[in-house]
């Protein structure tokens, strides 16, 4: 099974949707294998958006990452890179799908809630950020054969 990264944002944890979210999550089928509530420093924000540096926003983005604490969370299941992409909706959350997490709740590009991972490649290297490989929990769960063939 395919795992991915998913972080809520400091604005998604102070708005109180960190619940809703994590619900969203688990009713589209995936499995949370691994969740922390941290606040970052600000070698872990260099690491997260490493792919960033020199660009004119970079400071805003590491500055807003390690304002408040964080949900970073690890999911699990059938191309969950791209179901977890598709329930966040688009970066910019004026061009989210109405349904999804930005589109809900967001209204700025710089505060949309939620972070997810945009490739199996960047999941791993996200995850290797935030756990060690004993903090990924494996299990089974009687629910999968209700959700893959």
């Amino acid at each position: 099974m395919e795992k991915t990264y998913v972080m809520i944002k400091p604005d998604g944890v102070q708005r109180n949707l960190t619940g809703e979210i994590i619900n969203r999550f688990e009713k589209k089928g995936l499995k949370l294998t691994a969740m922390k509530f941290l606040r970052l420093s600000p070698e872990q924000a260099e690491a997260h958006y490493q792919e960033h540096v020199g660009k004119k926003f970079y400071d805003g983005l590491i500055s807003f990452i390690t304002s408040g604490p964080v949900v970073a969370m690890v999911w699990e299941g059938e191309n969950a890179v791209s179901a977890a992409r598709k329930l966040m909706g688009s970066t910019n959350p004026a061009e989210a799908d109405p349904a999804s997490i930005r589109g809900m709740y967001g209204l700025d590009l710089g505060r949309n809630i939620i972070h997810g991972a945009d490739s199996v490649e960047s999941a791993r290297r996200e995850i290797a950020i935030y756990f060690q490989t004993g903090e990924l929990i494996s299990y089974e769960k009687n629910i999968d054969q209700w959700i893959y063939e």
